[in-house]
C-alpha cells in the first residue's frame, strides 16, 4: 500500500479553478476538476465552483484544492506554507520565477549560510511558497 501526504488548499471567493490551473502551468502533469454541480449540488452559484481539484505530476508531486462552500470558513493564516526542495538549479529557478511573479516576494531566492539557495514567497492566489535548491555536495 503507498502512502502520500500532500497539500490540500481551500481558496475564497471561487479562485480554486485559477489557481489549480496556474499551478498545473508552473508543474505541469494532469490536474482533474470537478466541480459542485457536477455531483449535483443544488444551489446554481455553486454548480461551478471547484468540489475537487487534483494536480500529479511526472516528478509525483501531488497537490489538491478547492473553492471553500458557503457556511464553512475561511482562514487565511501564516500557520502553512508549501515546501518545494530539489537539487535540479534550472528548474527549481522556473518554479520560483512562475510562483513569485503576481505575489510577493520575501526572502529573495539566493544562496543561505547553509550553502542552498532558498527563498520564500506569497503567490498570486495567496499560498506560501518556501523553495531550497540543494547545493551540489563536494
Amino acid at each position: 500500500m503507498t502512502v502520500r501526504l500532500n497539500p490540500y488548499i481551500a481558496f475564497e471567493g471561487g479562485s480554486a479553478r485559477a489557481a489549480m490551473e496556474f499551478y498545473h502551468s508552473v508543474f505541469g502533469g494532469n490536474l482533474v476538476i470537478n466541480t459542485f454541480g457536477e455531483f449535483g449540488a443544488p444551489d446554481p452559484e455553486l454548480a461551478d465552483k471547484v468540489m475537487h481539484g487534483m494536480l500529479e505530476t511526472p516528478d509525483g508531486l501531488a497537490l489538491m484544492g478547492a473553492d471553500s462552500p458557503p457556511g464553512m470558513e475561511h482562514v487565511t493564516g501564516n500557520n502553512i506554507a508549501i515546501s518545494l526542495s530539489g537539487d535540479e538549479g534550472d528548474r527549481m529557478r522556473g518554479y520560483w520565477a512562475q510562483l513569485s511573479d503576481g505575489g510577493s516576494v520575501s526572502t529573495p531566492l539566493e544562496k543561505q549560510m547553509w550553502g542552498d539557495e532558498f527563498g520564500t514567497c506569497r503567490d498570486r492566489f495567496g499560498v506560501e511558497w518556501m523553495v531550497n535548491i540543494t547545493a551540489p555536495q563536494v
